[in-house]
């Protein structure tokens, strides 16, 4: 079994950053990719990349960061971390429990 925990997730003011992290763990025998998602009430999950959002690893970790910055009233949201790995039988998506993000003032 995988798990991912998410954590670092709050309430900001806008303007403010945040970087949220999220830790693989189980029976990995490889993670071949790991990303950050989100979602806003009534929105459609979505993928976050790029702009004021930088993702970076640690792979000695297994741990996947998302630096938010610049963080805008619109980006209040459930962010979720996938990751793609390898484990006994093939490869499989596993997905965080989801840590919420509100940018409010």
């Amino acid at each position: 079994q995988v798990q991912l925990v998410e954590s670092g997730g709050g309430l900001v003011q806008p303007g403010g950053s945040l970087r949220l992290s999220c830790a693989a763990s189980g029976s990995i025998f490889s993670i071949n990719a790991m990303g950050w998602y989100r979602q806003a009430p009534g929105k459609q999950r979505e993928l976050v990349a790029g702009g004021r959002f930088i993702i970076s690893r640690n792979n000695a970790k297994n741990t996947v960061y998302l630096q938010m910055n610049s963080l805008k009233p619109e980006d209040t949201a459930v962010y979720y971390c996938k990751a793609d790995v390898t484990v006994v039988g093939g490869r499989a998506e596993y997905w965080g429990q989801g840590t919420q993000v509100t940018v409010s003032s």
